[in-house]
């Protein structure tokens, strides 16, 4: 999931170098911290949060084949 994450997050700023993903594991749940540039925050949260929502949701999707849970918060 990490690496789903990073790939998307990667794609939408103007300064993929400083993108940082991190995964917590708690049991069967997931947590991925999604760390990008102070200037590329609104491009990763978009308009009223859709991309945000929209990454949430494909990340979701992926996990429900696994049977696990995740969480993607956006520092």
């Amino acid at each position: 999931m990490k690496e789903l994450v990073e790939v998307i997050a990667k794609a939408l700023v103007d300064n993929p170098s400083e993108v940082v993903v991190t995964e917590k594991t708690e049991g069967r749940n997931i947590v991925i911290e999604l760390h990008v540039a102070p200037s590329d925050m609104g491009k990763v949260i978009g308009k009223q949060g859709r991309i945000a929502k929209a990454i949430r949701a494909v990340v979701k999707a992926a996990s429900t084949r696994e049977n696990i849970k995740v969480d993607v918060e956006i520092v």
